[in-house]
């Protein structure tokens, strides 16, 4: 298991992530449990959760079920809590399950942060990230309509990304959080997170946490250069594309209990074309006899700007095939046909 940086916070963290927001509802909590100590087991150092899950589907009822089943874990293994890095989030504008979808401020970050420690059953959060930006985001599809000219003025925008900066390093201060991350953000948006850092003495943004896999890549362009130069690793969520890349999906066929049966669309990513693309990437594990999930997940860690991948799991067989993407090191031959494949298959959903 390689470590990589987590940005310049002086962390590293596995090259895969432990991803945990089928805990609650298609996990019971012992199932979440058994796969935080096989991860761990197997050399993952880095738990990425949010307080709005589980999903599949999502509910207000539900609502912080997954962290407090990583606080049952903790409770029972004090002792090993520094063994890994804790990823949370903070919800945002529009995600109704939690706070009724409203926006991140000053004041709701305290609040926020008190739950979610609670439900964790911890003192600290490693990595506290912003779910989604107040203003809207292109991701999750909406970059066929989106419309940058929507939501508050700039000015306004700028003065809460200000206030916010200044209410994490309070938390910061009172050691309640480590380090602070973003997700699904744009290349303006996160630079002006770490040009008011830098004016404010707020915590510098360390990660960014945004789909990434080979069916989607939007991040290849500004965000790449900026995730690169300014050492804002990239946590990729999504890359097995809600499991289309592991084939199982293909020919029409929906296994029972698969998230494809729980959320038929996929959030957008089922349609004609994104078939398509996953036969070619399919046929290229076929030929080389790679696994697609190695396939999938090997090619992540080669991506420059690349922190760590987050992958689920709903059994322990889909664990383990995870993990052994680890030992996977892709020949130059077969990174040339996924190009290949991308230039044919471009942004399939």
């Amino acid at each position: 298991m390689q470590m990589k940086p987590m940005g310049r916070s002086g962390i590293e963290v596995s090259e895969l992530c432990l991803g945990s927001m089928t805990w609650g509802t298609q996990n019971t909590e012992a199932e979440g449990h058994a796969q935080i100590d096989r991860a761990l087991a197997a050399g993952i150092n880095f738990i990425d959760t949010a307080e709005m899950y589980p999903v599949n589907p999502m509910r207000a009822e539900t609502t912080g079920r997954t962290e407090e089943i990583i606080g049952t874990w903790n409770a029972a293994n004090r002792a090993r809590r520094d063994a890994y890095v804790l990823a949370t989030k903070h919800s945002g504008a529009g995600m109704k399950a939690a706070r009724d979808g409203a926006p991140i401020t000053a004041e709701s970050i305290p609040q926020a942060i008190e739950g979610s420690l609670r439900r964790l059953q911890t003192d600290h959060i490693d990595l506290y990230q912003f779910h989604w930006p107040n203003r809207g985001s292109y991701m999750f599809r909406q970059n066929w309509t989106y419309d940058p000219s929507g939501g508050d003025a700039t000015a306004a925008v700028l003065d809460n990304m200000e206030e916010c900066l200044v209410a994490l390093q309070r938390e910061v201060e009172r050691g309640t959080i480590r380090h602070f991350g973003l997700s699904n953000e744009s290349a303006w948006g996160t630079a002006q997170w770490l040009r008011l850092a830098q004016a404010t003495g707020g915590p510098r943004v360390a990660t960014m946490q945004n789909e990434y896999s080979l069916l989607c890549r939007l991040y290849d362009t500004d965000m790449a250069e900026l995730s690169l130069r300014e050492d804002v690793g990239l946590i990729a969520f999504s890359p097995l594309a809600a499991g289309l890349l592991t084939g199982k999906y293909q020919d029409a066929a929906v296994p029972a209990a698969s998230r494809m049966s729980l959320n038929p669309d996929l959030g957008g990513r089922r349609t004609a074309r994104a078939f398509e693309a996953v036969a070619a990437y399919l046929e290229i594990a076929r030929r080389h006899e790679i696994d697609p999930v190695h396939l999938a997940l090997a090619w992540c860690r080669t991506r420059p700007f690349m922190c760590s991948a987050i992958f689920g799991a709903t059994t322990p067989e889909q664990l383990d095939r995870a993990l052994g993407s680890t030992e996977v090191v892709l020949p130059e031959a077969v990174l040339m046909e996924i190009t290949e494949a991308h230039r044919a298959h471009p942004m399939p959903f």
